[in-house]
């Protein structure tokens, strides 16, 4: 396997892009993996167990690696014991796409990235009741993880407020 995006941006290519300056298929297949191309752009399906966030348990967030926008915070994920990291919930509804998939002779729901398009994975609704219910199980491949301690040096300084301590709600 290839050596993992960096976890800081680099580059401009590595920054949050708007749907209107997503890269071109050429450009994507020039950037990404064989892996990260076959997953996020063929619907493929990276190993169980194997991939590179599943044990991952550093607090920071999760972006997608075609736009980079975040997609999933460290707070939300938990040990899904499929092999794959899991998630109770994205961290903006908005850029996570829900889509019926019914290949492989199943019921599922797949779920894409909203600006990049990119295929992540799909959701069940056998994650923890605690948590909401859910398990967005998402490949490795399609994310790139973004450490706390250097989220505003990558850019991403303002989803540092999803780490703070909520504040209690005043009494009236």
């Amino acid at each position: 396997m290839s050596d993992p995006a960096p976890a800081t941006p680099k580059t401009e290519s590595d920054k949050p892009v708007t749907k209107a300056a997503i890269p071109t298929d050429e450009e994507l297949r020039k950037r990404l993996t064989p892996l990260q191309y076959a997953v996020t752009r063929e619907n493929a399906t990276e190993r169980p167990f194997t991939n590179e966030y599943w044990k991952t348990n550093e607090e920071g967030i999760y972006v997608d690696i075609i736009s980079n926008k975040p997609l999933f915070s460290s707070k939300d994920k938990f040990d899904t014991e499929c092999g794959w990291p899991g998630f109770a919930k994205p961290i903006d509804a908005a850029e996570v796409k829900e889509l019926s998939d019914r290949t492989h002779g199943m019921e599922r729901v797949e779920v894409r990235s909203a600006t990049g398009a990119a295929h992540l994975g799909h959701v069940f609704n056998d994650g923890p009741k605690e948590l909401g219910g859910l398990r967005y199980c998402i490949n490795s491949a399609a994310i790139r993880f973004i450490p706390k301690a250097k989220m505003a040096e990558a850019g991403y300084g303002d989803w540092l407020k999803i780490f703070e301590p909520k504040k209690p709600a005043a009494a009236k």
